[in-house]
């Protein structure tokens, strides 16, 4: 019975782990283009899970949404839930670096117009403070992050290793 479960929860585990890294590849291409904001919309509104930072690339696909509609009044709506939620799901996760990583890259490509990037500098040094307790997929993941970021100097990336 207990080695039942124990392949039942590592099944489990390694499906969730796929999910994530799914979502991670498709949402470091969403900004490349419309059609890779598509592919990543898509992608996320598949996703079910109570994982928070699943729900979190639900949130960012949500104000990515903006973006790509052709709808002009409801590009406000699709900001406003987007970023409503992943502020409570941040809040309810404070520690969590990767959903830290996703606000910082959301507020780093929002137009500034929109008001949104009042913690780019709250989540770069979190991200800093705490690169090196990251599971090693999570700090390759924060790395190609870096690289691209527009917040980040080139010292900071470069003491991620």
């Amino acid at each position: 019975m207990k080695l039942i479960l124990s392949l039942l929860t590592g099944l489990f585990l390694f499906l969730q782990s796929s999910d994530l890294e799914a979502l991670r590849n498709s949402y470091s291409k969403a900004n490349l283009s419309v059609e890779g904001a598509k592919d990543f919309i898509e992608l996320a509104e598949k996703k079910s899970s109570s994982d928070p930072v699943i729900s979190a690339y639900k949130a960012a696909s949500q104000i990515l949404e903006a973006k790509v509609t052709t709808e002009k009044n409801k590009r406000k709506t699709f900001v406003k839930a987007g970023a409503s939620s992943l502020e409570s799901i941040v809040k309810a996760n404070p520690n969590n670096a990767e959903l830290r990583v996703i606000r910082m890259s959301v507020q780093e490509n929002i137009p500034k117009i929109v008001g949104y990037s009042k913690n780019l500098k709250e989540d770069k040094t979190f991200i800093l403070n705490n690169y090196s307790k990251q599971n090693s997929a999570l700090k390759s993941y924060i790395k190609k992050f870096a690289q691209q970021s527009k917040t980040m100097t080139a010292a900071e990336k470069n003491s991620l290793k």
